[in-house]
């Protein structure tokens, strides 16, 4: 048997019968202060983003022990938890070098140049890291001066003249609209208007990869929700489904049972 727990901080521990929940998670593991503004306080990050990870820890886990099971014939325990799934996601800051400092700092915002940014109407989240789309930035915005800059030639030197930077881009971006910027920007600068969720719905993106499908439930109705996480080419599995309500299938289930006793049954 491969068999799988999930529970809130592991099988071990001092705090390993507390209830665990994703915020409690995102708290308690540096989540929240990272998302928080600079000198700000925590901010959570919607979306049960813990939650979801663990279950593809799950997945992947399961996956992978039966995976196993095919060559040693043998199943396991796959053990599961917030506090590994919230950590994880955090892997890229969870590493700490001998000889460093205690607040080395593990902001990964490149030095404010890369983030969110105001617009004439909206916010626009800009990335512009490599020295390619540094200069196609300064280009579409007009910073010309800036991307023949030598103090500003590298990530580290913009982080460290970001007081420089950033009123003069914040300045250039009051010329249009986040979605506007968008266009502008294209392919030569990697963005993203900031957007509430409601507007994916039908984001032309959206729509080509077929990510949303209307379900119908037995309750509530038809609805719109998102479909096939993951594509497969020739097993695309069956057309989404609303999840049961209390007890939809106790009656189907039931029956099923009792006809396999029966059968066992009458095989003895």
């Amino acid at each position: 048997m491969v068999y799988c727990a999930v529970t809130g901080y592991g099988e071990t521990g001092p705090m390993k019968d507390k209830a665990g929940y994703d915020q409690v998670l995102q708290t308690m593991t540096g989540m929240c202060v990272m998302q928080g503004k600079r000198g700000g306080p925590p901010e959570l990050i919607y979306g049960s983003v813990v939650d979801y990870y663990a279950a593809a820890l799950l997945a992947a886990g399961v996956a992978s022990a039966l995976y196993e099971r095919e060559r040693s014939g043998e199943g396991q325990y796959v053990g599961v938890s917030l506090l590994r799934a919230a950590l994880t996601m955090q892997s890229a800051r969870m590493i700490w070098a001998e000889g460093e400092g205690h607040d080395i700092g593990r902001d990964m915002r490149s030095g404010g140049v890369t983030g969110l940014h105001p617009t004439r109407d909206g916010y626009l989240y800009i990335s512009a890291n490599t020295p390619h789309f540094w200069r196609a930035l300064c280009e579409k915005t007009g910073l010309h001066d800036l991307a023949g800059d030598p103090r500003l030639d590298t990530v580290r030197k913009r982080a460290e003249h970001a007081d420089l930077i950033l009123p003069r881009l914040h300045e250039a971006l009051q010329a249009h609209t986040a979605l506007e910027w968008e266009e502008i920007f294209g392919d030569e600068v990697p963005c993203a208007a900031a957007r509430r969720v409601e507007d994916m719905f039908d984001h032309p993106q959206v729509l080509a990869e077929g990510l949303i499908a209307e379900i119908a439930h037995p309750v509530i109705g038809r609805y719109r929700g998102i479909t096939q996480p993951i594509r497969f080419g020739r097993t695309p599995g069956p057309a989404p489904f609303a999840a049961p309500t209390l007890g939809q299938h106790t009656g189907e289930i039931l029956a099923a049972l009792d006809g396999a006793g029966d059968g066992a049954n009458a095989g003895a």
